[in-house]
């Protein structure tokens, strides 16, 4: 008879390799983001000069833009059938927006990398829940 520790071990080495590499990708993609939108209306207002009512629209447009992406890249997965690559274009684009925030001059280079992050968020995270079901 397995012991419960035995039988864990064995449920855990039955989840694809593939499972296992998304899941740490997914959790450290949302660590480093939320370690740099934490720090990113000090950053705005410190370094860039940007007002409060900016750091608030700069916020509010990334927000807004998300439920927008979420309809179209559902839509988009339904149609296309193959959803690993809204994937991995959602986290590319993850990816890619990270290095704007240190290099952004302006605070209309940190609202783009801000819509590019969230939307990553949504592609992965519509993804995800579609393949699911």
């Amino acid at each position: 008879m397995q012991t419960d520790s035995t039988q864990r071990a064995s449920t855990l080495s039955q989840i694809p390799r593939g499972i296992w590499m998304l899941g740490f990708v997914s959790m450290f993609m949302d660590i480093s983001s939320e370690v740099i939108h934490s720090l990113l209306p000090m950053f705005l207002v410190t370094s860039l000069g940007a007002s409060a009512t900016m750091v608030g629209l700069i916020e509010g447009v990334a927000e807004a833009a998300s439920p927008i992406v979420k309809v179209f890249s559902g839509a988009l997965s339904d149609y296309l059938g193959n959803r690993k690559w809204l994937a991995v274009i959602g986290y590319g684009m993850g990816a890619l927006s990270k290095p704007l925030f240190a290099l952004a001059p302006t605070a209309g280079i940190v609202l783009t990398a801000r819509v590019g992050r969230q939307n990553r968020k949504r592609h992965s995270g519509c993804t995800a829940r579609r393949t699911r079901g």
